[in-house]
């Protein structure tokens, strides 16, 4: 790992929470990703399971976690499993854990070998009634692949089919939505890195400067801060290419009179960061540039004002829209004819913002959370409207990160730019 140690009391405080919810007699076993083949004897980097680094934040392969509070045998009720090292393995691709240093990373004190598991799991399931198993109930899910968790409950179920078994991902939704202060601290420290790679980019955009380069700055500012690296692909879309939501080619130039729009984030200790910002090109924006970043900007904060606890996502979203309509009336995009030809399930300002507003982030950029019951304090959720204009080939976004407080929310990128007069003056003082 880059990082640098995280407090355990993370995920001790993790694992209290999802052992609250529970019932008596009963064990959860959590599994680790799978280790995934690309060509030939080539490995993908490998990403751990987002539940198991939550209870844990052991991002090895070959790990579990198993829950067992009534256990009679109190060494039993938090195990941690690890792979036992191999000298061969180990001198082809580094150290792997020892039992102290998988007890110091989560907090767990009882740690044993994959290898001595079987036996041990086997006495523990006799004497429960429940078994809670892990399975990806991320409703955006759309790979089928019988990963490690699916594999594993059939082998479950077949060895044990007279036991009750429960979804251990419908805890995990309600529990993974709302931070705790610890995991907070970790997503500053996420959008800190991420806040010092932007302004590395206000002193290094320039006309003729290609997408990927400025992409290339964003990672060495990444790494050399111990970030593991990106959230997620980094989107550099200068002009029309902006409109594109999910543009990753990053392989155009920067030209003069274009705006800019950057999506990034930085991944650390296993937490996202999740940032949009637009500027221009040139360092100075054009009247119409100023006028329509302006709304966006507007809305922006709009949407940032009601995001409270309370409210859904639906709702949310619905009043957005409203604001949406009156701001693009405003800037000459809308008139009061398309308001009253719209349809009204697929409103008119959708022309111009033709995606979510905000989602929920955390271990995975898209975040477990719900969008239909109300939220609740402790949530965190990205801002981010956008304005994308077809006949001006512009594309505008910006978006902040937001953890939501009793009674609003607080701002965790308030410290990174986003006016007008905020960016030129950095722009124009780092050329």
């Amino acid at each position: 790992m880059k990082h640098l140690p995280i407090d355990p009391q993370l995920f001790v405080e993790n694992r209290k929470r999802f052992v609250k919810e529970m019932l008596p007699n009963s064990i959860a076993i959590f599994n680790s990703n799978d280790e995934l083949t690309t060509n030939g004897d080539a490995l993908y980097r490998f990403v751990q399971n987002s539940d198991l680094y939550w209870l844990s934040g052991i991002s090895q392969e070959d790990t579990m976690v198993i829950l067992y509070p009534d256990n009679p045998d109190p060494k039993g009720r938090e195990v941690l499993v690890l792979v036992k090292p191999v000298e061969l393995k180990e001198k082809w691709d580094g150290k792997r854990l020892r039992a102290a240093e998988g007890t110091a990373m989560s907090g767990i004190t009882t740690v044993i070998w994959l290898e001595n598991l079987d036996a041990l799991l086997q006495t523990w399931i006799h004497q429960v009634d429940n078994i809670y198993l892990n399975t990806n109930e991320n409703d955006r899910k759309s790979n089928l692949l019988p990963t490690r968790d699916y594999r594993f409950i059939q082998q479950m179920m077949q060895r044990y089919p007279l036991h009750k078994y429960h979804r251990a991902a419908q805890i995990m939704r309600n529990l993974r939505a709302v931070k705790t202060k610890y995991e907070v601290e970790v997503i500053q420290e996420a959008i800190n890195i991420t806040e010092k790679a932007f302004r590395r980019l206000l002193g290094f955009i320039k006309p003729g400067v290609m997408e990927y380069e400025i992409e290339a700055e964003i990672m060495h500012e990444f790494l050399r801060n111990r970030a593991k690296g990106e959230a997620y692909g980094s989107i550099i879309a200068s002009g029309d290419r902006a409109r594109t939501l999910h543009y990753v080619f990053n392989n155009e130039e920067c030209k003069d009179g274009e705006l800019i729009l950057m999506d990034f984030g930085a991944a650390y200790g296993g937490y996202n960061a999740d940032l949009t910002r637009t500027v221009p090109v040139n360092g100075k924006f054009s009247k119409r540039q100023k006028e329509v970043y302006n709304a966006c900007l507007d809305l922006h904060n709009y949407c940032k004002s009601i995001l409270k606890p309370g409210i859904s996502v639906v709702d949310y979203t619905e009043k957005a829209g409203e604001e949406a309509t009156r701001l693009f009336i405003k800037i000459g995009l809308l008139n009061k004819a398309d308001l009253k030809n719209e349809d009204k399930e697929n409103r008119a300002y959708r022309k111009y913002l033709y995606h979510g507003i905000s989602h929920h982030l955390g271990i995975d950029v898209h975040d477990l959370g719900t969008r239909t019951l109300p939220l609740k304090p402790g949530m965190l959720l990205t801002v981010e409207p956008g304005i994308y204009i077809e006949e001006e080939q512009m594309g505008i976004r910006i978006e902040n990160n937001v953890w939501l407080t009793k009674n609003g929310n607080a701002n965790l990128m308030k410290n990174i730019p986003v006016t007008v007069e905020e960016i030129e003056a950095l722009m124009k003082r780092k050329r």
